[in-house]
């Protein structure tokens, strides 16, 4: 079992940072080796929607998403961490969800869906924020479903924090870091 994890945080040590850092410890506990991904630090251009991935499933653009689609197509565990902005994921993520449209056309056109594999594919989604309302939640958590469902991952939970916006106070969540890490023990599971 191998395990693909997506910070999708600009912010270095930051509320998100310190969450998918306690998801990795649990499944890294479990045996499992992580691959972490940050696309605020690497070269992942958007989308273009030039459709050159229509008739072959390959995205035509060369760069830092090579490594992440290999990894997208040999794991089974998945883990996306994003604080919510303006209501959704960061840019910076969503860049790298977009250019996953490449997965969508081999899946939905070409119907060639990523396999399975024996252990399934599971993931996890977390995301932390300092607004109370819930709709950011829903509405970044509608994206991640889409991925999720589009590379394959027919299930996935979702642990969130509101009210949690100053940098590294997530420390201070009565429950935070134990929930995040028991839902990261269960996943691997």
């Amino acid at each position: 079992m191998k395990c693909t994890a997506i910070l999708g945080s600009p912010r270095t040590v930051g509320n998100t940072e310190i969450l998918i850092n306690e998801a990795i410890r649990a499944v890294r506990d479990q045996g499992c080796p992580v691959e972490l991904f940050n696309p605020c630090t690497m070269n992942v251009a958007p989308c273009s929607n030039c459709g050159g991935c229509d008739e072959t499933g390959r995205c035509v653009i060369e760069d830092d998403m090579e490594a992440v689609y290999r990894a997208i197509n040999t794991s089974d565990r998945f883990i996306v961490a994003s604080p919510i902005f303006f209501f959704g994921l960061t840019a910076q993520i969503k860049a790298l969800i977009d250019r996953c449209q490449a997965f969508w056309c081999e899946k939905y056109l070409l119907g060639r869906p990523i396999p399975q594999g024996q252990e399934g594919r599971k993931g996890l989604l977390l995301m932390v924020g300092g607004m109370d309302k819930e709709i950011g939640f829903k509405s970044g958590g509608a994206t991640a479903t889409a991925f999720f469902r589009t590379i394959s991952v027919p299930k996935h939970e979702v642990l969130y924090f509101t009210n949690v916006d100053s940098k590294g106070a997530i420390k201070n969540h009565p429950t935070a870091l134990k929930d995040v890490y028991e839902a990261a023990k269960r996943f691997i599971l």
